[in-house]
C-alpha cells in the first residue's frame, strides 16, 4: 500500500464533510457558510466521534490562503467609484455603526476582566455585518427590491473597506503594542500613503499591460496572470508592513476598474469557492465544545450586545443621516450579524497570537446564532417601529419629521470649494508619487550611480534621473487648475478673491521648490543659497517646458481613460447610460432607452423617414445594434428589429414618444386573416392579359405580390417556369400568396376556382 501524505487525506477529510453539509445546509435554505463551519465542526479533533483532521498547521496555511482569496474577490466586487455614489446618509450610518459598536465590545470585554487586546479585537469582530448573510435573508424574504434594502447594501459596502483599514491598524497595534494617538495617526498616514499610491500605479500601468496581452490571454493565461497579479501585491504589502489580506484587497480593487473585471472574476470564482470553503472550514475546526460550555455567558452577553447594539446603533446611525424613523429602524434590525470578517479578524488575531484561546470559538458561536436570528429580526422591523410610534412622544415625532425633511443633499457646490478640493487632490496625489520617486531613487538608483561613476558625476546623474522622472507631476502641482473655469471665474468675479487665488499659486511652487531642495540636498553638499537658487531655476524651467506640460497631461488623460475604461465598456454595450445623461436632469431633459420590437412598423425605415424630432421633439443619440454602437446616427441610417435606441427628451415628449411605438407595436385585429397564405390555380384564356408574355414581363411577383409555383401545359406535369417562359392559351398556372391578391390576381370567386 502507497504512503499517503497526510495534506491529502486531510482535505479528503474536509472537502467530503463540506460537501456534504453544504448539500445539507442548501436544502435547509441556510446560508452555506454556516455549513462551512459545521463541516469544521465534525472535522475537528474536539470532536471524538467523527475522524479528525491531523495536520491543523498545514491546513491553517491552506485557510490563510484562503482569506487572500476571498479578499481579493471581495476586491473585484468593489470601486472605489462606489464610495462617492453611495451618498452621505450611507456613510455617517456606516462610520456611527462602526465606532459604537467597537466601543460596545471593548466595553463587554473589559466587563469580563478580558485583555486589553482581546477587548480591541472583539470590538472589531462585532463591528462588521455579514455582506453574503443579509443579502441572502433579502434575496429569501423577497424584500431586495424595497427602499431601505439599497441603503443597507451601501452601508455594507462601506462597512467591506473600512473593515479592512480596521485590519490594518490591529496589525500594527498588535506588533507594536503601542496605543497612542501618534502611533495611530502614523499608522493611518502610512495607510492612505501606500493605498493611493499603489492604487494610481497599478490604475496606470495595469489595465494598459492587459490591453496589450488580450491577444495572447486565454482563460488559462487570464487566471495565472491575474492569480500572479494578487500574489505579487500580497508581498508587496507584507514587505510594507501591512496584512496579506489587505494586498489581495487592494489588487483585487485595481483589477475591478479594468474591462477584463467580469472575465476574472469568473476564472477566479471557482479557486476562490474550493480555498475559501476550507477557511471557513478551519473556522469549525477552532470551535471547542468544551469551551463553549465554559463560556457560555460571555456567549450569550456578546450576542445580546449584537443582537440589540447593531439595531440601537443602525437606527440611530440612519436617523442622523436624514431618513425617517421606520426606515431607520428597518435598516438596523437587517445589520443584526457578524460574518466573515468576523473571521477574518479573529484569524489575524491568532495568527498573530495577540488574541486568547478562547474568543475565537466564541465569535464563531455568536456568528451562527446571529445569523439564524437574521431573517427574524428583519421581520421584526416593522412591528417594532409601530410599538415606537405609539409611545413615542408626539414633540420627539414631530422633531424627528422635521430633521429628516431638512436634510436633503444640495447639489450645488461653490467654485471656491470645487477649486479647492481639485487642488488639495492634485497636490496629495502628485506629492505621494514624487515621494516614492524620491524613495526609490534613494534606495536603488543613487548607491548604483555613486558605485559605477566617478566623482561628482555619479551626484549629477542621480539628481538628474530622479527630477526627470518627478517634473511631470511637479509642474501638475505647481500649474494644474491655474486656468480651470473655476480659478478664472473666481479671478474676474471679485478683485477680493485675487490675493488667495495667487496664494495658493505660490504656496503650490515652493512645495515644488521644496521637493527640488531635498533631491538636491540629498546628493550635494553646497550652500542653502545656492541650493534655492539652483531649485528656483529648475522649477522655472519645469513651469515653461511645453514638453512637460504635454508629458503631463498625456499621463492625467491615460489615467482617467483607465479609470473609466469599465465604465466606458459598460456605456458602449448599453449597459449603464452615458455620464453625461445625470446632467441633463438640471435642464428637465431625460435619456431613455427604448427597444424596437420586431413587429414595429418603424423597423425598417429611416430616421429621416421617422422624422422623430418634428413629430415629437426628441432626438435619437445612439442605436445599440447587438455590440454594435452608433453614435449621432444620420438621417439615412435605418431602425431594425430589436434595436436599442437611446432618445433625449423631456418627461412629457418621451411619454408621447413611447404611446406612438406602442402604437406602432400594436397588431391590427385581423392581421391574422389577412395574412393567411392560400394556394390556388387560374387558367390563362384568350382574354387574359398575361397571354403571350413571359414571366418577367407579366411582373406577377411585383404587382401582385404573389409568386408562381409551377404551370401545367399541354397536358404535361407541373414544372417551375424560367423567367423567359412564355404564357400559352391554356396552361393551368398554380400561385401562393394571401388571400386578397390571390384572388385578385385570379379574377374569380373562390367558388369558380372550385
Amino acid at each position: 500500500m502507497s504512503h499517503l501524505a497526510p495534506l491529502i487525506a486531510d482535505l479528503a477529510l474536509i472537502l467530503i464533510c463540506a460537501g456534504v453539509m453544504t448539500l445539507l445546509f442548501k436544502k435547509l435554505k441556510q446560508p452555506l457558510v454556516l455549513g462551512y463551519v459545521v463541516a469544521g465542526f465534525l472535522a475537528s479533533p474536539h470532536l471524538a466521534f467523527t475522524p479528525s483532521v491531523v495536520d491543523t498547521a498545514n491546513i491553517q496555511t491552506w485557510a490563510d490562503i484562503g482569506v487572500i482569496f476571498l479578499l481579493f474577490a471581495l476586491g473585484l466586487e468593489f470601486s472605489f467609484k462606489k464610495i462617492v455614489k453611495v451618498g452621505g446618509a450611507a456613510i455617517i450610518a456606516a462610520c456611527t455603526i462602526i465606532f459604537c459598536m467597537i466601543f460596545v465590545g471593548i466595553a463587554v470585554g473589559n466587563a469580563f476582566g478580558w485583555k486589553r487586546m482581546d477587548c480591541i479585537f472583539l470590538g472589531g469582530m462585532i463591528a462588521m455585518s455579514s455582506t453574503t448573510i443579509i443579502y441572502k435573508a433579502f434575496t429569501d424574504l423577497g424584500i431586495l427590491k424595497k427602499q431601505f434594502t439599497s441603503l443597507v447594501l451601501s452601508v455594507l459596502i462601506l462597512e467591506d473597506i473600512l473593515a479592512i483599514v480596521l485590519m490594518v491598524m490591529l496589525s500594527t497595534m498588535a506588533v507594536s503594542h503601542n496605543f497612542e494617538g501618534s502611533e495611530m495617526l502614523g499608522s493611518i498616514a502610512k495607510l492612505l500613503f501606500f493605498l493611493i499610491l499603489w492604487f494610481v500605479v497599478g490604475i496606470y500601468l495595469i489595465p494598459e499591460f492587459l490591453k496589450r496581452c488580450r491577444k495572447l490571454m486565454s482563460e488559462e493565461t487570464m487566471l495565472i496572470v491575474a492569480l500572479g497579479l494578487c500574489f505579487g501585491m500580497v508581498v508587496v504589502a507584507a514587505h510594507t508592513g501591512f496584512s496579506a489580506a489587505f494586498g489581495a484587497f487592494i489588487m483585487g480593487s485595481i483589477l475591478a476598474e479594468t474591462v477584463e473585471a467580469e472575465h476574472i472574476e469568473r476564472l477566479v470564482k471557482p479557486v476562490k469557492d474550493l480555498f475559501g470553503a476550507i477557511f471557513f472550514v478551519s473556522v469549525g475546526m477552532m470551535v471547542d465544545p468544551n469551551m463553549i460550555v465554559e463560556y457560555a455567558v460571555p456567549i450569550v452577553v456578546i450576542t445580546l450586545a449584537v443582537l440589540v447594539g447593531q439595531s440601537l446603533f443602525g437606527t440611530l446611525g440612519m436617523l442622523l443621516s436624514g431618513q425617517t424613523l421606520k426606515t431607520a429602524m428597518q435598516c438596523g434590525f437587517s445589520l443584526t450579524q457578524i460574518g466573515e470578517f468576523a473571521f477574518i479578524i479573529a484569524s489575524l488575531g491568532v495568527s498573530l497570537k495577540v488574541t486568547s484561546d478562547f474568543l475565537y470559538p466564541i465569535v464563531v458561536t455568536v456568528s451562527v446564532i446571529t445569523t439564524f436570528f437574521t431573517p427574524y429580526m428583519i421581520r421584526l422591523a416593522e412591528p417594532a417601529y409601530g410599538f415606537v410610534d405609539r409611545h413615542l412622544p408626539e414633540k420627539w415625532q414631530n422633531f424627528l419629521a422635521r430633521y429628516s425633511s431638512s436634510s436633503t443633499t444640495l447639489n450645488h457646490e461653490s467654485l471656491w470649494k470645487r477649486l479647492i478640493f481639485a487642488l488639495v487632490r492634485i497636490t496629495l496625489v502628485y506629492s505621494i508619487i514624487c515621494i516614492a520617486i524620491i524613495a526609490l531613487s534613494f534606495r536603488f538608483l543613487v548607491p548604483f550611480c555613486l558605485d559605477n561613476l566617478p566623482g561628482i558625476w555619479g551626484s549629477l546623474t542621480a539628481a538628474f534621473v530622479t527630477l526627470l522622472f518627478m517634473s511631470p507631476f511637479l509642474r501638475a502641482i505647481m500649474i494644474k487648475k491655474n486656468h480651470s473655469v473655476e480659478f478664472v471665474t473666481l479671478w474676474n468675479d471679485n478683485r477680493g478673491n485675487r490675493a488667495p487665488l495667487v496664494a495658493t499659486i505660490v504656496l503650490r511652487i515652493l512645495l515644488g521648490v521644496s521637493f527640488v531642495m531635498f533631491v538636491m540636498a540629498g546628493l550635494f553638499k553646497i550652500s542653502v543659497g545656492l541650493l534655492l537658487g539652483v531649485a528656483i531655476l529648475l522649477v522655472i524651467v519645469m513651469i515653461l517646458s511645453r514638453q512637460l506640460k504635454r508629458q503631463s497631461i498625456l499621463i492625467e488623460r491615460k489615467f482617467l481613460q483607465n479609470l473609466r475604461s469599465r465604465d466606458m465598456k459598460a456605456e458602449y454595450l448599453g449597459e449603464k447610460k452615458p455620464e453625461y445623461a445625470g446632467r441633463l436632469l438640471s435642464r428637465d431633459l431625460h435619456l431613455t432607452d427604448y427597444e424596437v420590437p420586431g413587429e414595429a412598423t418603424w423597423a425598417g425605415k429611416t430616421l429621416a423617414e421617422l422624422n422623430f424630432g418634428k413629430k415629437y421633439g426628441v432626438h435619437v443619440v445612439s442605436i445599440l445594434r447587438g455590440k454594435k454602437r452608433i453614435n449621432i446616427p444620420g438621417a439615412s441610417v435605418r431602425l431594425f428589429p430589436q434595436d436599442k435606441i437611446q432618445v433625449i427628451g423631456t418627461d412629457e415628449e418621451l411619454k408621447v414618444f413611447g404611446e406612438e411605438m406602442e402604437k406602432a407595436s400594436a397588431m391590427d385585429s385581423d392581421v391574422v386573416e389577412k395574412s393567411e397564405t392560400i394556394l390556388r390555380q387560374f387558367l390563362i384564356d384568350e382574354h387574359s392579359p398575361f397571354l403571350g408574355k413571359t414571366l418577367r414581363e407579366a411582373g406577377i411577383r411585383e404587382k401582385y405580390r404573389c409568386l408562381i409555383v409551377g404551370i401545367e401545359s399541354g397536358g404535361e406535369p407541373l414544372h417551375a417556369p424560367g423567367s423567359q417562359e412564355q404564357f400559352s392559351e391554356g396552361d393551368v398556372v398554380w400561385i401562393v400568396g394571401e388571400n386578397d391578391d390571390v384572388y385578385k390576381l385570379a379574377g374569380r370567386s373562390e367558388e369558380e376556382e372550385g
